[in-house]
């Protein structure tokens, strides 16, 4: 059982009512998959074989700045799970009520993203 902890505002994500922007669900959806997407695409390229290793936490570091910039007004931005659940235990109520999105999306971009760095990004080398 949670208890109730008393923390109005922990960073939590959210859509509707508990978006910054008022964004609905379904463009809470697609943000957090196409970033979740795009973050695993930045990371499986700058990690890979034919990635540049010494710099990959920046790249890395650099394109989650960026998504987090475009989308903090649609969902808070997540792309991680435990960054959702974690606040959304803590606050409970809508918070928690709205966490599977966030468990939802990323799982679908992550899917979406590293099906489409293996099917256009690993082609050999000509």
């Amino acid at each position: 059982m949670i208890a109730k902890t008393g923390f109005a505002s922990l960073g939590q994500n959210g859509f509707d009512a508990g978006s910054p922007g008022g964004y609905g669900l379904h463009a809470a959806l697609v943000f957090e998959v196409v970033a979740t997407a795009i973050f695993l695409i930045a990371i499986l390229g700058v990690t890979g074989a034919k990635g540049h290793g010494a710099f990959a936490g920046v790249a890395i570091g650099i394109t989650l700045a960026a998504i987090h910039i475009v989308g903090i007004q649609v969902t808070g931005v997540s792309v991680n799970p435990a960054r959702s659940f974690g606040p959304a235990l803590l606050v409970g109520g809508q918070a928690l009520s709205q966490v599977w999105v966030f468990f939802v999306a990323p799982a679908i971009g992550a899917v979406i993203g590293g099906l489409l760095f293996r099917a256009k990004l690993l082609e050999p080398d000509a």
